[in-house]
């Protein structure tokens, strides 16, 4: 793993691998690479103990050329600007590569929610949700939840929203629980669109995702889903890991004990059930047909691709694979479906909701699923054909370039003035 590399610099890198296959005016590539405008603000919260602890927090809006800017807010000691421009900015590609009609943003906070209260956590999630008032908006932005946020906060944005504007808007937020305007078959939405793309990956090489075996790096919502979903399609999960290491065996792993296990003891470590413990890095490189990193950014640098055994990649987490990663894996002929295609299932049913929350009208689960695995099958499909058509490097170069172009439709048909 690098700790090193920007992720900043990896999306405008991805852009200009991009871009070189496309025809764009330099001024206009820049605007594609740089956010229109960042938040950075300073939120002072009273603890519990009455002292007050300051906490530096973010919003990005990248690009709305397509629709209101879209993207979660993260709760992480590792949250900077730099990783907040980034992800606002693959929120752009992502929505235009499932074709939804949003542009993209991303927000956080520095902080490691585990060392504070839920009456802390209400506080600060409150002050922030103020200082984002005035941005944020049904037709304007649109947060959602991210690593370390859920229903619980994205409820206190939308109360705190709509008690400030003296309204009832539910559509200003996604990924809030059911009864306060939250769409079904949301929170397995990641996972599910990450089992999809790789599913779909595997009929494209001609093979069947039941006869794979399945490593994933992160158990975490999008982590731990992949990996049921992944199960019920037959395959078999070899391993699984988080933050405190990894557990592996040959045979399988029954993905749902796995996760009780973290539920009862905070990791997945210690399994019973498992023949080995083993590293993160260690599950990267096992000789296994898929392998899905559902952790954070630069999981995969240019050093441990060289080790990495996969046949496919499938993206749950954001930016796992550093571009030199990307090159490497290139040249060992590993396909990557890339992460603003395989995990856009998160955005995709986020806009369900939204879309719901505007008519007042609420579908089933079976509807959610049924709307995502269309989307999702259609932009592999795009994603395919571009690569295919115009003899691209790889899937990641493919999906920007169609995300791209219609980025670039929306910006030249709406014009230009002052």
């Amino acid at each position: 793993m690098s700790e090193g590399v920007n992720p900043f610099e990896s999306l405008q890198e991805q852009v200009d691998d991009a871009a070189a296959y496309l025809d764009i005016d330099d001024g206009v590539l820049t605007r594609l690479k740089n956010p229109e405008r960042v938040l950075e603000t300073n939120l002072s919260v009273e603890m519990d103990d009455g002292s007050t602890e300051v906490f530096r927090a973010y919003r990005s809006q990248f690009n709305g050329d397509r629709g209101p800017y879209k993207g979660g807010i993260r709760y992480h000691p590792g949250v900077n600007r730099d990783e907040v421009k980034a992800l606002s900015g693959w929120m752009v590609y992502k929505c235009a590569t499932v074709g939804i009609p949003y542009g993209g943003g991303k927000g956080g906070i520095e902080i490691d929610p585990d060392e504070y209260s839920e009456g802390e956590l209400e506080r600060l999630t409150r002050s922030f949700a103020k200082e984002l008032r005035p941005l944020i908006g049904e037709d304007r932005d649109i947060p959602a939840p991210d690593v370390n946020t859920g229903q619980r906060e994205m409820n206190w944005i939308k109360d705190t929203y709509e008690t400030l504007e003296n309204t009832t808007a539910p559509g200003v937020i996604t990924g809030k629980d059911i009864s306060s305007g939250g769409s079904a078959g949301r929170v397995e939405a990641t996972g599910r669109s990450t089992v999809i793309a790789a599913r779909e990956a595997f009929d494209y090489l001609g093979r069947d995702i039941a006869d794979a075996t399945v490593a994933v790096q992160g158990y975490g919502n999008a982590g731990w889903v992949t990996a049921k979903l992944a199960d019920e399609l037959g395959a078999t999960v070899v391993a699984v890991s988080d933050s405190s290491g990894g557990i592996h065996s040959e045979d399988g792993l029954d993905p749902v004990a796995a996760k009780d296990h973290k539920n009862e003891t905070g990791s997945v470590v210690g399994f019973s059930a498992a023949d080995e413990e083993i590293t993160n890095d260690e599950l990267l490189t096992l000789d296994v047909d898929l392998l899905v990193p559902a952790a954070l950014e630069n999981a995969i640098d240019a050093d441990l691709a060289e080790d990495v055994s996969a046949d496919v990649v499938s993206e749950a987490a954001n930016g796992p694979v550093t571009p030199d990663g990307d090159d490497v894996l290139t040249e060992k002929d590993v396909l990557v479906v890339p992460d603003i295609l395989a995990n856009a299932g998160g955005v995709t049913v986020s806009y369900f909701e939204w879309v719901q929350n505007r008519q007042r009208f609420y579908w089933t689960e079976e509807k959610v699923n049924e709307e995502l695995e269309s989307i999702m099958v259609e932009a592999f499909d795009d994603l395919t054909s571009a690569y295919d058509d115009h003899d691209l490097p790889n899937m990641r170069t493919a999906a920007y370039a169609v995300a791209i172009r219609r980025v670039l439709d929306a910006y030249e048909q709406s014009g230009n003035w002052p």
